[in-house]
Formats: structure tokens, C-alpha cells, sequence
């Protein structure tokens, strides 16, 4: 949820990782930023838990052209952290990878229920 409402508090972060390539910089930082809340928000209902982790791992398979981006871009600062090459793979190779299994473990015994 602190990610989705920083997507608003601090967009210029946002905008200057988002590949040049990607068309409409701003929609897609409020996009992420609204579906981040959107399935933080959906985390808290048993309901909807395991939908909310899938579109958490779709979210995270998108953003992988900017972690991709930012390999190329470092070292480059975002507020006070300077991402160098090496947290720009960190973040690619391990991050990513890990934070895609979590919500894939997470949703594993969940059923969404209708």
C-alpha cells in the first residue's frame, strides 16, 4: 500500500525509471500506483486474497522492462538512493524473482472464493 500512495506522493521517481520507449508516463505510474492499492486493499479480504496475489505477479512481471531500463540507466539516483549496476541486477535477478515467488507461494492453498 506505502508503494501504491508513494506512485502519488513522489511520481518524478516514478517517471524517470519508466522505460523512454513506454508511451504515457504518467498514466502508467497512476495506473500502478492505483492497481498497487487496489490489491493491497484486496489483500485484507479473504475473498479476494489470491486474486489480489496474482495481480500482484502480473504487476511484477510488468515492471521488468523497468528493472531492465535501470540496468542500462545506473547509476542513476532516485531521491536519496544512487542504484548502481549492481542494485540494478540485485534488483532484476533476485528481487523480482523472489518477490514472484512469495505471491506465488502465498497464493498456493488459497481458492478465490465467488
Amino acid at each position: 500500500m506505502i508503494a501504491g500512495i508513494n506512485h502519488f506522493h513522489n511520481p518524478q521517481s516514478y517517471y524517470r525509471i519508466i522505460p523512454h520507449y513506454l508511451p504515457y508516463p504518467i498514466l502508467i505510474n497512476n495506473l500502478a500506483g492505483c492497481f498497487e492499492l487496489l490489491f493491497s486493499l484486496m489483500l485484507i479480504f479473504p475473498k479476494t486474497r489470491a486474486i489480489a496475489a496474482w495481480g500482484i505477479i502480473l504487476m511484477l512481471i510488468a515492471f521488468l522492462p523497468v528493472h531492465i531500463n535501470m540496468i542500462y540507466d545506473a547509476p542513476l539516483k532516485l531521491g536519496s538512493l544512487t542504484v548502481t549496476p549492481l542494485i540494478a541486477w540485485i534488483r532484476l535477478v533476485i528481487l523480482q524473482p523472489l518477490l514472484i515467488w512469495w505471491a506465488w507461494w502465498y497464493t498456493k492453498g488459497q481458492k478465490a472464493e465467488r
